[in-house]
């Protein structure tokens, strides 16, 4: 395991920011860490690597504990905290330069050319730090947590105050970096969690309170289905009640319904019969799992 978090607890006097809480993350996954605000992400992260020390219980990175072996983790962990720290004053060159020195990186001036194409920084590269957008400050900081080739990637909100062009860009390196990188980051865009994981953990005051696949959380503990069904003339609710296994309907807009239904094929057919029946034109009918939002908001609310 790239990371392994073990019964981790952090506490600030009698509040638990973390509450015994423990996952893995396997070599290869990008792996979403989601929560409301105050829900302990950012301080789990500073635990892993190293920043922060836990109350009890233990982090694990690439089967070294993080606090019996600080300096050994913290150069296999490329690290782009929320609050992104920076030497305004320094050129972009000159501040990577200090971060491969910290790093006793080999050929600097290849790999900081390198990491400066990679993250999108050669238009600004001849800047001074405290000249650039916020959105192109992130690039510079996550060209820091790279520019030592790290076999782990912890990234506190990494497109932050990214435009969205710059978010697709960041997106599409985060999923190359984790085709042979493990990744862990946190955001609070959930379609961008969805365009690149495949497993999402959600922490709530604490806690974790899923774990899974973004395909089984979807489909959530009783695989309900949304059947969204939109017809050319005017229907009422009332007759869309008469379908059987439907357990909620929704009006979205004119008219286009959403049906809440475990039996999303059955309720399809029926549909069509209705349709004929009563001479009415489907004009779209498709059915779909709980998004994201759905789920982070039934389990964090």
């Amino acid at each position: 395991m790239s990371i392994t978090v073990n019964k981790l607890t952090k506490t600030y006097g009698a509040q638990k920011a973390v509450d015994d809480i423990s996952f893995t993350v396997n070599k290869g996954e990008i792996v979403g860490f989601l929560g409301p605000n105050g829900a302990g992400k950012s301080t789990t992260m500073k635990i892993i690597t190293g920043y922060l020390p836990a109350s009890a219980g233990s982090a694990t990175v690439c089967g070294l504990r993080v606090t019996e072996n600080s300096n050994e983790t913290k150069k296999k962990i490329g690290y782009l905290p929320e609050a992104n720290p920076l030497y305004f004053d320094m050129y972009v060159r000159e501040y990577l330069d200090f971060v491969t020195n910290i790093h006793a990186v080999k050929n600097k001036k290849e790999k900081i050319e390198e990491v400066i194409k990679t993250v999108g920084l050669t238009v600004e590269a001849n800047k001074k730090i405290g000249q650039l957008s916020k959105g192109y400050k992130q690039r510079v900081g996550l060209a820091a947590a790279l520019i030592h080739d790290p076999e782990v990637l912890i990234l506190d909100e990494p497109t932050s105050g990214l435009d969205p062009n710059q978010i697709v860009e960041i997106r599409d390196l985060i999923k190359k970096l984790g085709e042979n990188k493990t990744v862990l980051f946190s955001s609070h865009i959930l379609q961008e969690v969805q365009a690149i994981c495949d497993r999402v953990i959600i922490i709530n005051k604490g806690k974790i309170v899923a774990d899974d696949s973004l395909t089984n959380l979807q489909k959530g503990k009783t695989d309900e289905h949304n059947v969204l069904v939109s017809f050319k003339e005017d229907i009422s609710i009332e007759l869309l009640q008469s379908i059987t296994e439907v357990s909620e309907i929704e009006q979205l807009q004119n008219q286009n319904y959403k049906l809440k239904t475990h039996n999303p094929e059955f309720v399809r057919k029926q549909l069509l019969q209705l349709s004929v029946v009563n001479n009415l034109n489907i004009v779209s009918l498709q059915s779909q799992n709980n998004s994201l939002e759905e789920v982070f908001r039934s389990l964090t609310q």
